[in-house]
């Protein structure tokens, strides 16, 4: 089974990330110059929201501000979901899907190791669903017991 670190050790452990006192500008153009769709807020080496463009396109539209005054701390997520690189990618879809966020911090031993998506995780259940059929139709076909890890 598939696991976070899988995923990171393919993409990366890169993140990204704003102050609670950047301006959503700030956050947005940063999010533009990267091409991701969020942000962790971390404050003094601690991880305290998520800023998405969700968050943006939501919260935003019900308040009257200026993009360049208004501060991440103002719309961000407050609630961080995250996980540990030993959890599964299926694991991560459910959670994913429960609590309705496409962007996951990856903690370990209190210290942030990566971020993942749901396209990253889309991506590791295809490619181990391809492995799998490759490996089912080399069964059928070749009569052969060989499994490709």
């Amino acid at each position: 089974m598939l696991t976070v670190n899988d995923i990171l050790n393919k993409k990366g452990h890169d993140y990204w990330y704003v102050s609670p006192e950047n301006s959503i500008l700030e956050a947005l153009q940063l999010m533009a110059i990267k091409n991701i769709g969020a942000l962790m807020v971390i404050d003094n080496g601690k991880l305290v929201g998520m800023f998405s463009e969700r968050d943006f396109a939501r919260k935003a539209i019900s308040q009257d501000f200026c993009i360049k005054d208004t501060k991440v701390v103002d719309l961000m997520t407050r609630e961080i979901i995250f996980v540990s690189p030993e959890t599964t990618v299926n694991e991560c879809m459910a959670l994913m899907t429960q609590k309705k966020v496409r962007h996951l911090p990856v903690i370990e031993k209190n210290k942030i190791v990566g971020l993942i998506s749901i396209g990253d995780v889309v991506n590791a259940i295809i490619h181990e669903q391809n492995i799998t059929i490759k490996n089912l139709q080399d069964y059928i076909l070749g009569g052969g017991y060989g499994i490709e890890i």
